[in-house]
Order: C-alpha cells, then structure tokens, then sequence
C-alpha cells in the first residue's frame, strides 16, 4: 500500500514489536476459505495495520517461490492501493479472530520512502517495488499490499 507525499511515494511497512529477526514487511497474509483476492487485501491490510486499503486494488505482481520455513511451494500475489492514511508512524495490534496466527501481535507501522524500499523487506517482499515506480494502467490510481 502505498501514499503520495510531496517527497513522493511512500510504502506502508511494519516490522514486528517483539520478534524483530523477522525483519520490515508489507502487509500480507492468507486468503480465508471462498474468501475472494481483494477482500482477503483489504482484510489483511486493515487488521495488520488498522489502516483501510483504498480502491482500486490492483494485481501487481505474482511469485512462486517455496516457503521459507516449509520449503513447500507458496504462490503468493502481491496488490497495489492507495491510502490517505496521514500518520507517518503508528503501533497496532494485530486483530482479527483469537487463535489466528498473528493475533494480538504488535507491529510498529509506518512509511518509507519507495526508493529505500526494496533493500529494507524481508522475505523477498521487495522484489516487485519497481513496478510501484512507474506503474502501468493495472496500477495507475493504487497502491501495495500483498
């Protein structure tokens, strides 16, 4: 997810409060069961963040890459929107349902430039950032989240 500021650009990013080796990331997460891609984004975003994802939401990028600690194959699709969210940083717990994975933890959000970006997520979050650049008429009027 992304906002225009005067300098330009920015991403939205959190790193997590408590669990720091799991590095700066982008708001991401699963799709729930006949759940559809831009309600699970915009669901992601908002109890990842409490921020809400603007429309339009956008496929920006798909990647196939095995998952980090399973090594089963993970196919993850990373979404572009915008935001008029103004703070520059904020601390959020996690919502959702109690017994989710991520519930109640604690992220310290806020937003970096695009240029620094890329070189900052984990997880090889960053490898489509360049598209968020000089975005082409899928996500022309959006944003990123994943």
């Amino acid at each position: 997810m992304t906002r225009e500021v005067s300098g330009g650009r920015e991403l939205l990013v959190f790193d997590h409060r408590d669990h720091p080796e799991a590095g700066t990331q982008v708001p991401a997460g699963g799709v729930d069961p006949g759940e559809l891609l831009t309600h699970a984004v915009q669901r992601e975003v908002r109890e990842e963040t409490g921020v809400a994802a603007g429309a339009p939401i956008a496929v920006l990028a798909v990647q196939r890459r095995p998952h980090p600690q399973t090594s089963r194959p993970r196919l993850t699709v990373f979404f572009h929107a915008c935001t008029t969210e103004t703070r520059d940083s904020w601390t959020h717990t996690v919502a959702g349902r109690e017994g989710d994975e991520d519930y109640g933890l604690v992220f310290r959000c806020h937003f970096v430039p695009l240029s620094a970006a890329a070189g900052l997520l984990a997880d090889s979050q960053g490898e489509f950032i360049s598209l968020l650049r000089h975005p082409g008429p899928s996500t022309a009027n959006s944003g990123q989240t994943v």
